[in-house]
């Protein structure tokens, strides 16, 4: 009875919905840039009487349902001019509106409205956002404009070392961060180990970063979720635009096609320092080179496609030697249809793909390994009011994993071809988003997402007794591999193991006044994908594996808690934030684990759990010429793996230990000067407690040897780390809009040149027989220079 009591319920409150919703009318549409046609992520528009408001979706969209009237809508973004519309609201009304940037003039009315008032009231939280503009304005290594390094500016996030694309949020690991290109899943981020990033800034429309309070939509990953997408081209003109600089340039050419209807870009990148090196008889070489590619076409108001790739490769080569190459290729197609005014959907085809290569001429070997997986996936977005907003949608991805196949580079080689057991998974999801209003001053976003994930063969795989690939020796106090009892074989998509978890999402806000609110969050996440590594920092050599009956999925669970304020008429603005996350299952190698082309990973793991806590500080300065904003992070992360059993002690002897990507304090301080219209100056000011490691404590002589004793595990830290980096852009002609622009770029990484230790290792000096530290620093002072032209 109650059961049925329940449902009718469940129907009158859906029906009470829809009746509602019908009773009103919906003003919505497109909102894009008035010089090319792109569409623009974000952009708010607020309507003053209903007190009420939407944000464009990724695809420039938005829908609003209000009662039957005239109202005022006031649409804003950064970097354009404010604009009104008024809206007399007796039908559904689809208005499509082009915003002109500040640099230019507009005939109507400017309306001078507090943009920042509609983001106190939001529930969204933990979440970062940097405009492409500001990135172009900030100093990074060697000239080149670099998206990662720029949100390690931002509080919670620190870089995984020195020269490292990798980065680390709220004291997870590298590969815990879902990094998604056009909604496809980048796994290595970097060129030339790390030195550069995979985004060229240039093709790049619009990032977020979520550090907590993530979306249903997003799964698979449990610290942060980055989501860039890249400009669609432009719709009106051909044109172009470039940048030449001391090792690495770039071009990007885009227009329209059928023009108004649709439009293509095409963007690339290339480095060339190995050129100088050939002059100087060096065999040695080292470069990249990728490249972005966009369509887009309009064929009606309904109905919108895309496609979109990126293809990246790097190569270093010691003299023909030790070849390495590695990159990421991606593709992507999606179809926009608008069911109704208010029902929007997006259905996408990924595929993405990490490969790994190396060869080593004088052992006569090649190795190959990656991962690469195709993604469907189905979104709909439905506004129902103005309070109420569900968004839904499902997708299911497979993977295909390579762990390594070795095989002889020449004829003359004794390496025999070997191919390490391929895996393969399935990861479907479900998921509902729901944005709701509850008062002027109390909103909510709470969702669900449901995924299973699913092992599945052809696989020979090892049996162990009582099911444990590791075993505990006593005698010697130590964990080793366990020896096998037999082998079962599973055919081709037959269940391995599969799991399923439950992913409950919800954030609130609640607005004290205009201009502060309290934010507050939780999130459960899962993960069945694992990186298997023996560095701190994502490599190329990382081979990522799939949850099995051995390697468990790893689950978080992350509450925050947040106070945001504007001030003085929002010229400054403060956000507070603390945050407890758990995790489970989180991956424990054992002392000596051999990782490298190991067919039988499971033999040197144990699943263990982690915890990180901090407090962050963001203060923005948000209007005048100098500008910018300082993040403060104090912040701590741990692992422990205990003893499975009594008599076992677990790693670390059982204890709490520090992860190595734990940096007690976290400073950064990024200011931006526009002195005028042909002058403008960055700088940024870094500050890191040193990174956890392990130092020997003594050594002793076995049998001639020396071996080294050492403290229990990252117990020490590198020496603190800090940097200042400048930049300055020269503009000639700031006034000129047509034909051939032109500025000129110049930094300085490191200015005081400070030897950051990227490592230390331990040593005997050949004249006094002494042990002494060696430190390794990557960079010194850095200069770079830079010409960027566009027409």
């Amino acid at each position: 009875m109650n059961e049925k009591k329940n449902q009718i319920l469940f129907f009158l409150f859906f029906f009470t919905i829809l009746s509602y919703a019908q009773e009103k009318f919906t003003f919505s549409g497109t909102i894009s840039d008035l010089s090319n046609k792109e569409t623009l992520i974000g952009v708010n528009i607020y309507i003053v009487e209903a007190n009420a408001g939407v944000s464009t979706n990724e695809y420039g969209f938005f829908s609003i349902t209000l009662p039957k009237g005239n109202y005022t809508a006031i649409i804003s973004y950064i970097g354009y001019q404010k604009n009104e519309q008024t809206i007399n609201l007796n039908q559904n009304i689809k208005i499509n509106i082009s915003l002109s940037d500040d640099s230019q003039t507009l005939d109507e009315v400017v309306v001078s409205v507090n943009r920042k008032k509609s983001e106190i009231r939001k529930p969204e939280m933990s979440v970062a956002k940097i405009s492409i503009q500001t990135v172009k304005q900030m100093p990074v290594v060697l000239g080149e404009l670099d998206i990662l390094k720029s949100i390690t500016t931002l509080p919670g996030v620190t870089n995984a070392g020195e020269g490292q694309s990798g980065f680390n949020v709220r004291g997870g690991s590298a590969d815990q961060n879902l990094i998604l290109l056009d909604e496809a899943t980048i796994y290595n981020a970097s060129h030339l180990f790390g030195f550069f990033s995979v985004f060229n800034a240039d093709a790049i429309k619009d990032l977020k970063l979520y550090k907590g309070g993530i979306p249903s939509k997003f799964g698979g990953r449990l610290s942060s979720v980055l989501d860039v997408y890249q400009k669609e081209g432009n719709k009106n003109d051909f044109k172009m635009n470039g940048g030449i600089g001391l090792i690495s340039s770039r071009l990007l050419a885009e227009g329209p096609i059928n023009k108004g209807k649709g439009s293509f870009l095409v963007a690339g990148r290339g480095s060339y320092a190995h050129l100088f090196l050939k002059l100087a008889n060096n065999k040695n070489s080292a470069y990249f080179y990728d490249v972005n590619g966009k369509f887009s076409y309009k064929f009606n108001d309904k109905n919108n496609v895309y496609v979109s790739g990126y293809y990246g490769k790097d190569l270093f080569n010691l003299g023909g030697s030790f070849v390495n190459t590695y990159g990421n290729t991606t593709a992507n197609v999606r179809w926009n249809h608008l069911f109704s005014d208010n029902l929007f959907s997006n259905l996408s085809i990924i595929y993405s793909n990490y490969f790994y290569g190396l060869t080593i001429n004088s052992i006569g070997l090649k190795w190959d390994s990656g991962i690469q997986n195709i993604n469907l996936k189905y979104d709909f977005k439905h506004y129902l009011s103005d309070k109420f907003k569900l968004g839904y949608g499902a997708n299911a991805q497979y993977y295909d994993f390579n762990p390594g196949k070795l095989t002889p580079s020449g004829i003359n080689s004794s390496i025999n071809e070997d191919q390490l057991d391929k895996k393969y998974a399935f990861e479907p999801a479900f998921y509902i988003d729901i944005e709701q209003k509850i008062s002027s001053n109390l909103s909510l976003n709470y969702g669900l997402r449901y995924s299973m994930f699913y092992r599945l063969g052809e696989q020979t795989l090892n049996v162990y007794e009582n099911n444990q690939a590791v075993v505990w020796n006593n005698l010697f106090q130590i964990y080793e591999k366990a020896d096998p009892i037999g082998t079962r074989f599973y055919e081709r998509n037959e269940v391995i193991a599969s799991f399923d978890n439950f992913e409950p999402r919800i954030s609130i806000s609640y607005s004290l006044d205009d201009n502060q609110s309290i934010k507050v969050s939780y999130n459960r996440m899962a993960q069945y994908l694992h990186l298997i590594s023996n560095t701190q920092s994502p490599t190329p050599l990382d081979v990522w594996a799939p949850s099995d009956n051995f390697l468990k999925p790893q689950t978080l669970d992350q509450v925050a808690l947040g106070y945001f304020r504007n001030l003085y008429e929002d010229k400054y603005s403060l956000e507070v934030e603390t945050f407890y996350k758990k995790i489970g299952n989180r991956l424990d190698y054992i002392d000596g684990a051999d990782l490298v082309a190991n067919n039988a990973i499971e033999q040197v793991v144990l699943n263990g759990k982690a915890r990180a806590y901090g407090l962050e500080v963001l203060f923005k300065k948000n209007e005048g010429k100098f500008n910018g904003w300082i993040a403060y992070t104090l912040s701590r992360t741990e692992q422990q793996t205990p003893g499975r059993t009594s008599e076992e002690n677990g790693i670390n002897n059982g204890k709490w230990y520090k992860t190595g990507w734990d940096k007690t304090h976290n400073l950064s301080i990024t200011s931006l000067y526009d002195l005028n219209d042909k002058w403008k100056f960055g700088s940024i000011f870094t500050f890191q407690t040193g990174q956890p490691v392990t130092f020997p404590n003594g050594q002793y002589q076995y049998q001639g040897i020396t071996v080294p004793s050492f403290n229990e595990r990252n117990e020490d830290n590198l020496p603190a780390y800090h940097r200042l980096d400048v930049s300055a852009t020269y503009t000639p002609k700031p006034d000129k809009k047509k034909g051939w622009q032109s500025e000129w770029v110049f930094s300085i990484y490191n200015v005081y040149s400070r030897r950051n230790a990227a490592s230390i290792s331990f040593r005997q000096n050949e004249e006094t027989g002494r042990n002494e530290a060696l430190r390794l620093s990557i960079f010194g002072i850095v200069p770079g220079v830079t010409y960027n032209f566009k027409f």
